[in-house]
Parts: structure tokens; sequence; C-alpha cells
């Protein structure tokens, strides 16, 4: 299960690059008679690969940044001595809009579904850019259209199944899985969550959920459709699920154009770091990312990784 300590405003993107450790041998030529005691071993060191952004007090993004502006803390070990620090050559998106329409938004769905339809009319138009639009209420996720929305009308999106139960936790699991079918080296991969972070009947759980949009590499900005400005339970819940992903909260106040802004920015300053790992002393390592001279710096990546994937790789099968 992941393992995410609040208490740091620092959250860490990981994703692991697969080495494998061998042995290489040769069979021994007459001139190499004398060395066959003296056998050589070829390796290969596994490398932890962290795409992260920083923003400033005013939540401004951050371009101009050092390697030596901050330190890695992988499972408590802090880890300043980097293979490589670059801008992300990452140019193209990858995104779900995921829309409630369950019961509890139903006031407020109007103005949701109008933001929603402003945010896609407003999305890139790259070849290789990708983006879905699902709703979920009730028992299950409806899929409104996949992979290329941008010419969604608005007629479609008002018909969207409406009321009933909020399988908020189920919908982010589908929209994990259809990010990981499209999954390229050079895409990033979003979900744009319209909601206000209630669930009522899910049958995965949070923990779980997080588990698979870390290991895709996705991150959330979640888009708080609450009428409330006081704290509640929701709130917090799309809170986590941003911060834990490397994303963003934002509010349906916010307006269209600066939720697509911060996707953009954010995509625009990505960095890149690299690092030798340190060691397998569990599946799961936690990640924070600390300042070490500005400590205004905010830095936002995910909040771990896993050693070995393979059984969350199981589990996103059908």
């Amino acid at each position: 299960m992941v393992k995410c300590f609040r208490r740091f405003f620092s959250i860490m993107f990981v994703v692991m690059i697969p080495c494998a450790h061998h042995a290489v041998f040769a069979e021994p030529s007459p001139s190499e008679a004398d060395d066959i005691t003296n056998p050589t071993y070829h390796s290969t060191v596994s490398e932890v690969r962290l795409v992260f952004f920083a923003t400033d007090e005013h939540n401004h993004n951050v371009q101009e940044l050092k390697k030596d502006d901050f330190a890695v803390i992988d499972n408590e070990r802090v880890i300043r001595d980097f293979r490589g620090f670059t801008r992300s050559d990452t140019t193209n998106l990858n995104v779900v809009v995921l829309i409630d329409s369950s019961e509890s938004v139903l006031p407020r769905l109007q103005t949701e579904i109008t933001d929603a339809v402003q945010l896609i009319s407003r999305s890139s138009s790259g070849p290789s850019d990708g983006l879905s639009v699902l709703s979920f209420s009730g028992l299950g996720t409806h899929v409104v259209c996949s992979e290329d929305c941008r010419d969604l009308p608005t007629p479609r999106i008002l018909s969207l199944p409406r009321g009933g139960a909020t399988p908020l936790f189920d919908a982010l699991e589908t929209a994990a899985t259809l990010l990981a079918k499209r999954s390229r080296p050079d895409v990033w991969p979003v979900v744009i969550l319209f909601s206000d972070g209630d669930d009522t009947i899910s049958k995965i759980s949070r923990r779980e959920v997080l588990d698979k949009i870390l290991s895709i590499g996705a991150q959330i900005y979640a888009v708080d459709v609450s009428g409330s400005g006081s704290p509640s339970n929701g709130s917090a819940v799309l809170q986590n699920l941003a911060n834990d992903s490397g994303g963003r909260y934002l509010r349906i106040s916010d307006g269209p154009s600066s939720i697509l802004d911060h996707v953009m920015d954010d995509l625009h300053s990505a960095r890149v770091v690299t690092y030798v790992y340190p060691g397998p002393d569990s599946d799961f390592h936690s990640i924070r990312i600390l300042p070490s001279r500005n400590l205004n710096l905010k830095f936002h990546s995910r909040c771990g990784y896993y050693h070995d994937s393979r059984h969350i790789a199981s589990q996103e099968k059908p």
C-alpha cells in the first residue's frame, strides 16, 4: 500500500527504468586460457528517473532551477549526487477529462459541464495529443468519447447519465486503465477531474486507485466543484489525490482557462533528474524533494514509486 506523508509539501514523481543485473561469460580462446581464472563480469546499474516541476510562493512555475537548489529524499536517504538534470523533452499530452454527474453535484452540474466543454474546446490540437471524456454516476463510468474529443458537441455532454451514487475511485481506475493502454515515453498522462470529492459506492479503495495512478505516472488535476468554500472531506480527498500524483488542486471558480494554463505551464517547466537506485530495502519507495536554498519553493510530483511494479501491471488487466 502507498504511504505518503502529508507533513511535507514537497512531492516527487518517479518512473523506474528497469535495468537487469547480469553476468556475461564467453568461451575462452587459446590466447585467453591463462585468464580463465579471472572472468570478467558485466553489469548494468539500475537508475531512478524523476520528473517534477517547481512553484514559488505565489504558485507560479519556476523556470530557472539548478540541481543544487534541491535534494531528493528516497526512503529517508538523502540524494544529492545526480547522474543527470535536464528539462523534460515531453511535449505531448494524453488527457482524460472525468465529469462527476452524481446526485451530490446535480445543483452545480450545469456549471461543471460548461467548464468541461470550454476546456475541451481550448485543448491543444497536436496530432500526438489524445483527449477522452468520461462521466461517472450511479453504478458506473460512462465513456462520452475516446481519444479525439475536441469537437464534442455540447448537447452530447448535456445528455450524460446523472444522479445516483458516486463511484469516484472506480472512475479514476477506468481513466488510469485508458491512459495505460496508450502509454508512450514522450507523452504526459493527465487526468482532469471535475468532482466534489465524495465517493459513496466504489469497489476499489483510494489507496488502490492511487497505486494505479502512480504506476503509470499520471497526474491528477482535481477541480473542486463543491459550492462551499469551507473545508470538507471531499475537498481533502481531492487535494490528496492531486498532491500524491504530482498534479494540482483547483476550484471550479478558477475557470477553464486557468485550469488548462496550469497543465500546459507545468508540462513546459518540468525537469528530469536521475540517480543510482539506492537499494532494494522495500517494494515501495516514498519520495520527497526539499529545497536546499530557497525555502519558498514547492516541488510537485508523485509521492513514490514501486521498485518492482509487476504486481501493479497484473492488476491493470481487464
